[in-house]
């Protein structure tokens, strides 16, 4: 079973210092650091090597990166994960509702961070739950995690550069007016709660662009399904900014939406657009609704 992850490429340039070389690969400081003291190796054509060593054109190069140890407190849990992609690098999964990210002092042994931590067991992964993306407890949908530090490193920088792209699917409660478009509003933290935020002139700065994909009725009520991009990256974003524009998310109690139809707020993280952060090849992933999603639209009448 494999417990080390590495990174192979060949040097295609004029003759440089290794160190050089894996700086310009996006390689950090502190990966450096972990290789050179913690049990990782620098492989140059079958040979170790130091970062001093002189690189030459097509010369193969391999970076292996040292076992990584799971973060205090994380205990493995080996139970249901739903793998929609693994290699190497990265893993992406489809997390259901009522399960958190992380543990907390709710769920101090069940978390998605839990079961990746068992899978990794399991396999005999020698690495800890690097989480790139995460979800609301209540939220389903895809989750991009990152197998060792050094993807990690990678992905969350373009994280920071808004080019990992997130589109969710969701229920709202109402017509949007316009049916498509974007809301532009600050959210913050609203007094005396922990947990629910508020648009507020104090707050941080949020983005959401909405596009309608159609509207119907349930009974008496009017739904609209929309797919939404976040620009911005607030806690509760996508459930504020509906309720905003008067049209909160079906089964979202916190933000005003009804329970008639969902006992959890219908929103869905359905397609993750990313380039792979070793690879380098444009990665696109969509997951399939879940089913009390599905059973709204099936119950809808189509306006």
């Amino acid at each position: 079973m494999k417990t080390n992850f590495s990174y192979q490429f060949l040097h295609a340039g004029e003759d440089t210092y290794l160190r050089e070389v894996i700086k310009m690969h996006g390689i950090s400081k502190r990966a450096l650091t972990a290789i050179k003291y913690s049990g990782g190796k620098l492989v140059v054509n079958g040979e170790e090597k130091t970062v001093r060593t002189i690189i030459r054109d097509g010369d193969q190069i391999e970076v292996i990166f040292p076992e990584e140890e799971l973060s205090d407190g994380l205990i493995p849990v080996q139970k249901e994960l739903t793998i929609l992609y693994e290699d190497d690098h990265i893993l992406i999964v489809n997390k259901p509702s009522g399960l958190p990210a992380i543990p907390s002092k709710d769920h101090p042994n069940d978390s998605l961070a839990n079961r990746i931590a068992g899978y990794y067991k399991q396999q005999n992964y020698k690495t800890t739950v690097h989480m790139v993306t995460r979800l609301d407890k209540d939220t389903t949908g895809l989750v991009l995690i990152a197998k060792h530090r050094h993807a990690h490193h990678l992905l969350s920088e373009a994280m920071q550069r808004g080019a990992i792209q997130k589109r969710y699917r969701a229920v709202v409660e109402g017509i949007p007016i316009p049916l498509s478009g974007e809301i532009t509003a600050k959210i913050g933290r609203e007094d005396h709660s922990i947990i629910k935020r508020c648009i507020s002139d104090d707050g941080k700065t949020a983005r959401t662009s909405y596009d309608f994909i159609r509207t119907f009725r349930v009974e008496t009520q009017d739904y609209a399904y929309v797919e939404l991009y976040l620009w911005t990256g607030r806690t509760h974003q996508i459930r504020v900014h509906m309720a905003h524009i008067g049209c909160p998310l079906a089964g979202d109690d916190l933000y005003g939406g009804s329970l008639r139809l969902i006992p959890r707020h219908a929103l869905h993280a359905h397609s993750l657009s990313f380039t792979h952060p070793i690879t380098r090849t444009d990665f696109v992933i969509e997951c399939p609704l879940p089913d009390d999603f599905t059973h709204i639209l099936e119950r809808g009448h189509v306006l």
